[in-house]
């Protein structure tokens, strides 16, 4: 799914917005998000990764405020983060929650029986 978006993007840049990070050795990680369809300033983060051996530097929370700064800039009122409820998924998901990002639902057995489905929000104040 990764490589659809980052293909769509390549194709079309206005579909989609990534932004990269990199160090001395190369990609470090990424972060692809936009504008959710038919809706009016609400905006989704698609993925966020950092390849493991980078992990725990700040890239991620570097790339989720360049990414932010962004959404603010383009007036963007809401954002939501899709993720598993899965175990392995708890450093994700206490990564979002440091960022702020709210608990709205979570959907049962949605990628597969067990493996539901968390949604996360943050507002942002568009009268500023």
């Amino acid at each position: 799914m990764a490589e659809e978006i980052i293909d769509s993007y390549l194709n079309d840049p206005e579909s989609y917005r990534i932004l990269v990070a990199e160090d001395g050795t190369g990609i470090a990680g990424y972060v692809c998000y936009g504008l959710t369809p038919l809706t009016e300033s609400t905006w989704d983060i698609y993925w966020l990764a950092v390849s493991r051996e980078r992990q725990g530097r700040g890239i991620g929370s570097a790339l989720m405020t360049a990414a932010e700064g962004e959404i603010k800039q383009a007036r963007g009122r809401l954002v939501i983060i899709e993720t598993s409820a899965k175990p392995e998924y708890e450093k994700t998901r206490r990564f979002y929650r440091s960022h702020k990002y709210d608990f709205v639902c979570q959907i049962a057995d949605f990628y597969a029986p067990g493996d539901d489905k968390i949604i996360l929000q943050k507002r942002f104040n568009t009268d500023e």
